[in-house]
Order: structure tokens, then sequence, then C-alpha cells
């Protein structure tokens, strides 16, 4: 299989394009003394993109209702307490992706 050198430099292009915003606000803040209270609010973003991702998971807009994704609910809340119990993000994540794909399975086979 050859590459193009289009698709090559294609490929460089969105890499760069992602690395870019990611490294430069790091490179620029990371030799500043920010205030505290500007810290503080930056504290809370992860926590605050964690929710977004999870509620836009479970969420599902139909027409002008929304409705729940009972099967994101159901491995929602033991994840949840895997990760309050162990403080692990590496086995809260995988915990999370096998019990996702155990429930996709057991729905796709027994009501399908």
């Amino acid at each position: 299989m050859s590459m193009q050198w289009t698709t090559l430099m294609i490929i460089i292009g969105c890499a760069l394009v992602t690395m870019i915003p990611r490294v430069i606000p790091f490179l620029v803040v990371r030799n500043l003394n920010l205030p505290a209270p500007v810290l503080k609010w930056l504290s809370y973003i992860p926590v605050c993109i964690l929710t977004a991702l999870v509620v836009d998971n479970f969420l599902i807009q139909e027409g002008h209702s929304l409705h729940i994704d009972w099967k994101v609910i159901i491995v929602l809340i033991p994840t949840f307490l895997i990760a309050i119990k162990t403080r692990s993000l590496s086995i809260t994540v995988i915990a999370g992706v096998v019990m996702m794909a155990a429930v996709r399975y057991f729905f796709s086979v027994f009501f399908s």
C-alpha cells in the first residue's frame, strides 16, 4: 500500500491543527502566575466537561422531547461508585467501557 504525498500532508496538517490549540495555551500559561480566583475557576473545568459528556450520552432528543437512555444509566451508576471507591481514572474508564459493552451486548441479544 502506497501513500500519496497529499494524503501524508493532510495527516500532518490535521495533527498540527489539533496540537496547536492544545500546546500554545499551555506554553503561554505555564510561565504566568495566575490569581487565585482564576485558578479556582479553572479547577472546575474538568468537572464541567465530564458532566457535559455524561449528560450528552444519556439524554436523547427526539423531536421536541427528551428521553433517557436507560442503558447508559445502568452503566453510569456502578461506574460512578467504582470511581468513588478506587479514585483511579484508569480503573474507572476500563470498568465503564467493559460494563457498557456488556450491557449493549445483552440488549442486542435479548431485546432485538
